[in-house]
């Protein structure tokens, strides 16, 4: 619980130090006397939204710190945690605000927002001005139900959602799988025609070497000039081997090694050019005999000439529209992968109907399954909330959860609905339709009853099932702030006894301006602004006997009293006025004290 909130420079407080207390701790005070302010001080301190604007003016830093008594289950989060404990009874969080950045920490130790709001929910709930409109919420009604019932029955529907949201991925993937398959099929077709269409071109064009289009354009020079190559061959030949005149190479080296022979025979130093020379002869006739072997060899066919330039066409025609012909070859086999995968039949379209319709039937059994589980939270929730609302001076309630079937979601397949009715003889509507602004506020303290209830009564575990720590720990501190927003008189009374129920099993901190609901606490702080200096300041003071009847007083006339102390006194157990002219402040005076002996009935029994 709530042991001490010690505020610095926040808003409107300089300086305060508040010590609370186990049971109904009760703030009264004017209208914008500070009250909200001390709440939102305690919100801060556990990671709530802060800003600069929340600085006192002419301060650049403020400080909150709050005080929590903890369990074994909060010394085993701060363990996991790796934060280490101060001592083996309490816990602080504080919160550091400046202008630029603002810090939490937890006993000292700076922590990620996840942290502290992990905390937060094992130390409070807050149950602040406007939260009511919760209540009209779907997706908050759902998450209600969905969290009650025993331990058993929450941690199976627990289980539930989790294999629900688990099947509706599937579908999801299985259903767009199928959909983009389906959304694609045409453009396939289109496309698998258009790659039939390149393969049989590609494949007739049988492209294998990638050299073949240099090959043929010789091919092709040398069959177009062939005359002119025979003419030029003959040409050589004659200059180098067989010339009429007697001038070919060939005689005139071979009367050179003649010649050369003869000086040898006289000086054995021209041996060496003897063999340049008859080296020279021999190369020349045998490149003599290979250029008459090439004119014989040269073919001016037509036909041959025709057919390779209709190849050199054909593969130029190719190379236009794939490339090059290494390209057009390496295209080619990239086509036939290509077409092998869209044309693999090992996926059909038709099993992936299969597979889609699978996935939705596992996952419309899921959400029956989840669906049942709901409607035993229900049950459980419906009579409990009654049980509660009943006690709140509602006596012929009826409420019942709405549970109707919607195309399936990761949440499940059901749309929940609080129906309500107040008054005998009217239809179960939707709560958000049909409940005043006091019947929502008790509609809701009687929700947070039955979640108290829950918490501190857990059924047995199943077993083999590991317990929840949260779930059986103490539930701690419940702030409610102005719950009893739109009601009075007996309506005011069953608020203020539920509350003080409440507050038997967890600490409660309420805000009220109810003079019956600040009756029966077991702690009533005052809340005013005072102006000390040239500055305001919110002050708390904790009321002893006394000053609460005038607190009480002075809430129920709507006079203050304080400064009609003097003028009432005792005589004979009954209050009069000391000059017999301030009948109100007796009446006052004697309702505060009614009110008080009327808390103390409703405790004893």
């Amino acid at each position: 619980m709530l042991l001490s909130l010690k505020i610095e420079n926040f808003a409107l407080i300089d300086r305060l130090e508040l010590e609370l207390y186990a049971g109904l701790n009760i703030l009264t005070g004017e209208t914008g006397a500070g009250k909200s302010i001390v709440l939102d001080a305690l919100d801060a301190a556990l990671g709530g939204k802060v800003s600069a604007r929340m600085l006192r003016t002419g301060s650049d830093r403020a400080n909150i710190e709050a005080t929590f008594s903890t369990n074994q289950a909060i010394a085993q989060w701060l363990e996991t945690q790796e934060i280490d404990a101060i001592d083996a009874e309490t816990l602080i969080c504080s919160r550091e605000i400046t202008a630029r950045s603002n810090r939490t920490r937890i006993n000292g130790i700076v922590v990620n927002k996840q942290q502290i709001q992990e905390l937060r929910d094992r130390l409070v709930e807050i149950t602040a001005q406007g939260q009511t409109i919760l209540l009209s919420q779907a997706a908050q009604q759902r998450e209600w139900l969905d969290n009650f019932g025993d331990q058993a029955l929450n941690q199976t529907l627990s289980l539930q959602r989790i294999k629900v949201a688990k099947l509706f991925e599937a579908k999801e993937r299985s259903r767009k799988a199928l959909g983009e398959r389906q959304q694609n099929e045409r453009n396939r077709l289109q496309h698998l025609d258009m790659l039939r269409y390149q393969l049989k071109e590609l494949e007739a064009a049988n492209l294998d070497d990638p050299d073949e289009l240099e090959n043929l354009e010789g091919d092709r020079n040398r069959l177009a000039h062939s005359v002119e190559l025979q003419k030029q061959g003959y040409a050589v030949y004659e200059a180098l081997y067989q010339n009429d005149g007697g001038n070919a190479c060939a005689d005139l080296l071979g009367q050179a090694e003649t010649i050369l022979t003869d000086m040898v025979s006289l000086d054995r130093e021209a041996e060496g050019i003897l063999e340049l020379v008859s080296s020279a002869l021999a190369q020349v006739e045998e490149a003599g005999r290979q250029v008459n072997n090439y004119v014989n060899r040269l073919d001016s066919d037509p036909e041959q000439l025709e057919v390779i330039e209709q190849r050199i066409n054909q593969i130029k025609q190719i190379c236009r529209k794939y490339g090059t012909l290494p390209e057009a070859i390496a295209y080619r086999e990239k086509l036939q992968n290509e077409l092998a995968e869209l044309t693999d039949h090992s996926i059909s379209i038709e099993e992936l109907e299969r597979k889609a319709e699978s996935d939705l039937q596992a996952l419309l059994k899921a959400c029956k399954k989840l669906t049942e589980l709901r409607r035993q939270s229900a049950l459980a929730l419906e009579q409990a909330q009654i049980e509660f609302l009943k006690m709140l001076a509602m006596e012929k309630v009826r409420f019942q959860v709405g549970i109707y079937p919607v195309e399936p979601t990761a949440l499940g397949g059901d749309r929940i609905v609080f129906e309500f009715s107040p008054n005998l003889g009217e239809p179960l509507q939707p709560l958000a339709e049909t409940a005043s602004g006091g019947e929502m506020s008790r509609f809701l303290l009687a929700l947070k009853t039955c979640f108290v209830k829950q918490k501190i009564e857990p059924s047995h575990p199943p077993a083999g099932k590991v317990e929840n720590d949260f779930i059986h720990a103490n539930v701690g501190t419940m702030v409610f702030d102005e719950i009893d927003a739109g009601v009075s008189g007996r309506v005011a009374q069953a608020i203020a006894t539920q509350l003080w129920q409440l507050s038997r099993s967890s600490q409660v901190l309420c805000v009220t301006h109810q003079p019956l609901i600040a009756a029966i606490a077991d702690r009533h702080f005052h809340v005013n602004k005072e102006v000390v200096g040239d500055r305001t300041q919110v002050q708390i003071r904790l009321l002893e006997l006394e000053e609460r009847k005038q607190e009480l007083a002075q809430i129920a006339s709507g006079k203050s009293v304080e400064k009609s102390q003097g003028k009432v006194k005792k005589e004979k157990g009954k209050n009069v006025a000391a000059n017999g002219n301030d009948s109100s402040v007796i009446q006052a005076i004697a309702f505060a004290e009614s009110l008080l002996e009327q808390a103390a009935a409703i405790k004893a029994s």
